[in-house]
């Protein structure tokens, strides 16, 4: 860090019992001033030498026959005053990153400028903040935080810009030219762990492209969206490697828990956070920002109470990674815990613009007025399928609260097309964990959250386990049942995929059994009668065979 050393003689200033700063000194003082609520018992000559200001106000007291000067809203408060009090006196003054703009804002309220003296104090710190402050990396960073307590000086003064154009600039450095220290706790991989990989590392000096990131992690939001956004303008930073400073940034000032969000004022400060945060968010679609991380900013903006537009522009986003997020990331607390434990109908929201962004993008206008064609937001099936198992995972989670509507189960259910789920297992499981949190249910009810299920896509083990399964309506049972006989009359494999259409059930059954799909249901029909399991359910099973 580099300092400079201000004055010749040594300090003299010293503290009373009753915390009063004065100056040792042969000659009494003359003038009382206060500072905030801090006394400074000095000598009128010294201070009027160097401070314009203060020889207005000591002329003042003098009109007054006063001995005492009040100056409640001095910037940076006492510690910068003497600061300046000592320099008046030629005491010696250390100045360096920590206070240098304490001092500078100290010295111009005091007016220490070259009209009252040569060498004053005003021109000395400019020079020592233009000529070290500003071309140290860290000394930059250290300044810039300083003026969070005086802003108005600071800014009037231009030294918040200056700090954050010098900031910018050297972060966006051709990482090639980089020669100054800095912070990076990067954890080291197995290979690099190695002696050897550490040797060439030293050797070779290979300065990462965010070797900048963890040093203006210090910096509050405020400042910090100023850098990031002076980076930006400049143009020349890799927009990824500024995505991964807004997470590393969101990861260290986020609270770990939104239970340490319980006060108003945790929680403004979160919400003035979050919103920040996601105005810095790359407006690139195909920068990787994670699903996972943007899920858990909306986790956070909902519990904060947001504004509506953020938490929009943050659904768009999740819309747009949906197939790389996972059912844990989904469970986005409700806002109010009274109603239901998960906010389903916002993950109702994200899988409806998830769905009509990839299904209905052939939209001529859109091809029209994007640089990019439809064809390059159409989801892989591979895609479609990570959808389908990740709703119907995160169904059976919710499926565990007693107060989630039986609406909300259904519409979220049947929210994605049939192609995006080949296999009903996962959905299977979740209907049977709803039908069990949620007893209540009338046969009506039970019957319309199991018509979500296509038996003909359950596994094996999935219509064994139905098959016995007392939550289910009995007609459900015995459709299970139907198609387990049917594929093993057929000899095809076990897995939903085998399962036949009912159109092709008959001939795979003749070919395979020698008897009609008939037959098997006239004896089915039988067995059934006689344990006494259907009711009405012999007219559904009647229309699906002739």
């Amino acid at each position: 860090m580099k300092f400079m050393k201000l004055g010749s003689k040594p300090d003299m200033f010293q503290t009373d019992n009753n915390g009063v700063r004065y100056v040792a000194s042969e000659l009494p003082t003359d003038i009382v001033i206060r500072v905030g609520e801090k006394k400074f018992h000095l000598h009128k000559f010294p201070l009027q030498s160097k401070s314009n200001h203060l020889q207005k106000l000591i002329a003042k007291a003098d009109e007054e026959k006063s001995n005492e000067i009040h100056m409640p809203d001095f910037p940076a408060g006492p510690k910068a005053f003497e600061i300046c009090a000592k320099f008046c006196y030629d005491m010696i003054v250390t100045l360096n990153a920590y206070n240098i703009v304490a001092a500078r804002c100290a010295a111009e309220y005091l007016g220490m400028t070259e009209d009252v003296d040569q060498g004053n104090l005003v021109m000395k710190t400019d020079a020592f903040f233009n000529s070290c402050i500003l071309r140290g990396w860290k000394d930059s960073i250290i300044a810039l935080k300083t003026t969070k307590s005086i802003l108005p000086y600071a800014k009037d003064l231009k030294i918040v810009r200056r700090c954050i154009d010098s900031i910018a600039s050297r972060a966006s450095v051709d990482p090639l030219n980089v020669s100054w220290s800095y912070t990076y706790k990067k954890r080291a991989t197995a290979v690099e762990i190695d002696e050897n990989w550490v040797e060439i590392q030293k050797k070779s000096r290979v300065v990462p492209k965010d070797w900048w990131i963890e040093d203006v992690l210090e910096l509050e939001i405020d400042l910090y969206k100023q850098v990031i956004l002076a980076i930006k303008s400049k143009e020349r930073m890799p927009i990824g490697v500024i995505g991964q400073a807004i997470k590393a940034y969101a990861v260290s000032w986020l609270p770990n828990s939104f239970g340490s969000m319980a006060s108003d004022d945790n929680a403004h400060k979160c919400r003035v956070l979050v919103e920040a945060i996601v105005s810095l968010l790359p407006s690139n679609e195909g920068i990787c920002i994670s699903s996972s991380f943007l899920l858990k900013l909306l986790k956070f903006a909902v519990s904060v109470q947001a504004c509506d537009a953020l938490k929009e522009e943050l659904v768009k986003r999740i819309s747009l990674r949906l197939n790389e997020a996972s059912a844990k990331d989904l469970l986005i607390p409700a806002q109010s815990p009274d109603t239901t434990r998960y906010d389903a109908g916002l993950v109702q929201t994200i899988v409806n613009q998830f769905v009509t962004r990839y299904t209905h993008i052939q939209d001529s206008d859109y091809s029209e007025n994007n640089e990019k064609s439809p064809e390059d937001f159409v989801v892989k099936p591979g895609s479609w399928l990570i959808v389908g198992k990740l709703i119907d995972s995160y169904l059976a989670e919710i499926a565990r609260d007693p107060k989630l509507p039986r609406s909300s189960f259904i519409e979220l259910a049947q929210s994605i097309p049939k192609s995006a789920r080949p296999v009903h297992d996962r959905l299977y499981k979740a209907v049977d964990v709803f039908l069990k949190e949620h007893p209540s249910l009338d046969k009506t009810e039970r019957k319309e959250i199991c018509a979500l299920i296509d038996v003909e896509k359950l596994s094996l083990e999935a219509s064994k386990h139905a098959a016995q399964n007392e939550r289910l309506p009995l007609r459900m049972i015995v459709q299970v049942v139907y198609f387990r006989q049917l594929r093993a009359a057929a000899g095809g494999p076990k897995g939903p995929q085998a399962a036949p259409s009912s159109n092709l059930c008959a001939s795979k059954a003749e070919e395979n059994a020698g008897r009609t799909v008939r037959e098997d249901m006239k004896l089915l029909k039988k067995q059934m009668k006689d344990a006494k399991l259907i009711d009405h359910g012999e007219h559904q099973i009647d229309n699906q065979i002739q």
